[in-house]
């Protein structure tokens, strides 16, 4: 049973907490501060220290084992961390670069949990990345921790074909728990003794971008296909987005309804609704069906329900104010 310390923040990462906690021996957890949330602005702990405490009341991990909360890798993080004395550190989804004197303090190296294809969409929003990209597959990826971010030797990787609904939500949950046994398992195999692992190819590497709440707003210019893509690589955030005569609107599901449509017609012309398929909305090419939509401050509703509060939204072209569309 190795000494473990386990580097995560959100809640893609409390699978991958739990499943070690029930194999080795976590001695410490290093996680980001509590950060303001919800109206009252107030702290509240990450999804993984709140974890950690349950996991420590259920007697999985030791009383007294250390969640650390340091705003900055500095040198008491890392005099808390080296008086834990791990054997290893695991990470999935920190949200800190480790730098050498970091992990020179595990003498089993460090690993961590990517949820992508390495060396394919290196970097921190991988997810939204392949379903961008309408990539046919992604996967997860557990790696030796190097200094370059992403660019450690490869331990174990996993392939998850992609069918073209997914979103981002669903597809990193998806690669959560599926990831969770594959991290207890690269552990394990340090525990028996030198772990094989291949070196990455530095030039088919692809890289995410961080990603800005203004990169959710839409291009009608877009085919329907790539417009479908960024809804769901932006569900649950930042959101995709339009705008109606100065009112913003939420687009939280569509589909791609037919690859062409009305001849000459304006991208983003709202052109009718299918019963069944949704708001017909006129690409750059193609014709996108929304299913569920919000303006900014209210109720998501399906497609049905949003009309039925909605005058005149048929005689509209998003993207544009009321009269440029008239």
């Amino acid at each position: 049973m190795l000494k473990v310390l386990f580097a995560g923040s959100p809640e893609c990462a409390v699978p991958s907490l739990e499943a070690i906690a029930r194999k080795h021996r976590i001695v410490a957890i290093l996680t980001n501060p509590p950060a303001p949330a919800g109206r009252s602005g107030q702290p509240v702990a990450t999804p993984v220290a709140l974890a950690a405490e349950r996991l420590i009341a259920e007697g999985l991990i030791e009383a007294g084992t250390p969640i650390l909360t340091p705003s900055k890798i500095n040198d008491e993080a890392r005099a808390a961390i080296a008086a834990a004395r791990p054997d290893i550190m695991a990470c999935f989804a920190y949200g800190k670069i480790f730098g050498p004197k970091t992990l020179a303090l595990f003498p089993l190296g460090a690993i961590n949990l990517h949820p992508s294809l390495l060396p394919r969409w290196r970097g921190c929003a991988p997810v939204p990345a392949a379903i961008l990209a309408r990539d046919a597959e992604t996967g997860i990826t557990i790696q030796k921790m190097a200094l370059e971010m992403d660019a450690g030797d490869v331990i174990i990787q996993k392939k998850i074909a992609l069918d073209g609904t997914e979103t981002s939500e669903n597809l990193l949950d998806r690669a959560a728990r599926e990831g969770a046994p594959l991290i207890v398992e690269a552990i394990d195999r340090y525990e028996k003794g030198p772990v094989e692992a291949t070196a990455q190819d530095g030039e088919k590497a692809t890289y995410s971008a961080m990603l800005r709440k203004e990169d959710g707003e839409i291009d009608w210019n877009a085919t329907a296909a790539d417009i479908d893509a960024k809804i769901r690589a932006y569900s649950p955030w930042p959101g995709a987005f339009t705008s109606s005569g100065g009112n913003v609107l939420l687009v939280h599901k569509a589909h791609v309804h037919a690859t062409d449509g009305t001849p000459d017609a304006t991208p983003g012309k709202v052109l009718g609704v299918d019963k069944k398929a949704g708001i017909l909305v006129q690409t750059g090419s193609g014709v996108l069906a929304l299913e569920i939509l919000q303006w900014r401050a209210k109720k998501a509703l399906d497609f049905k329900s949003f009309l039925n509060g909605t005058r005149n939204f048929p005689d509209l072209i998003l993207g544009q104010n009321d009269t440029e569309g008239k």
